[in-house]
């Protein structure tokens, strides 16, 4: 009986603590935050070859709306003579900065195009992301 006692009040407490811990999704509190987000968020896309959310991270009709849809097209053209092509994005973002409706942020990483399991081109690239909030949401407007 003492077990069962025991074991109930267990579960009790292990629920208690589980309800407090929420869905478990952290939603970015500050304008700096978001922004990191979105750029995180963007180069995630890119990775899944998800082009619509990609592009949907970006102000319509910008540079890094156009650069997105350029590369859409690119690997777009690769699949007609192979079965599998891979984008693997490796991103540091800093020196996020806010002002008002814009911000930018430094970005530096490594995109890499991998087709049929052989590695085609491998880019380093650092520079500023500008964004621009666009609504409630911000998004990315051009780059340098």
């Amino acid at each position: 009986m003492k077990r069962k006692l025991f074991l109930v009040g267990l579960v009790l407490i292990l629920s208690m603590f589980l309800v407090g811990c929420g869905s478990g999704i952290v939603t970015p509190a500050t304008d700096e935050e978001k922004v990191e987000s979105v750029i995180h968020d963007y180069f995630l896309a890119i990775n899944d070859q998800n082009w619509s959310k990609a592009k949907s991270y970006c102000v319509s009709g910008s540079d890094v709306y156009y650069e997105t849809c350029l590369l859409e097209d690119e690997v777009n053209a690769v699949y007609q003579y192979a079965s599998i092509v891979n984008i693997i994005c490796f991103i540091d973002i800093s020196d996020v900065s806010v002002s008002g409706n814009y911000a930018s942020a430094y970005c530096s990483g490594t995109i890499t195009i991998i087709v049929d399991g052989i590695s085609h081109n491998s880019n380093y690239s650092s520079g500023y992301f500008y964004l621009q909030k666009v609504g409630n949401n911000w998004k990315i407007d051009s780059s340098d």
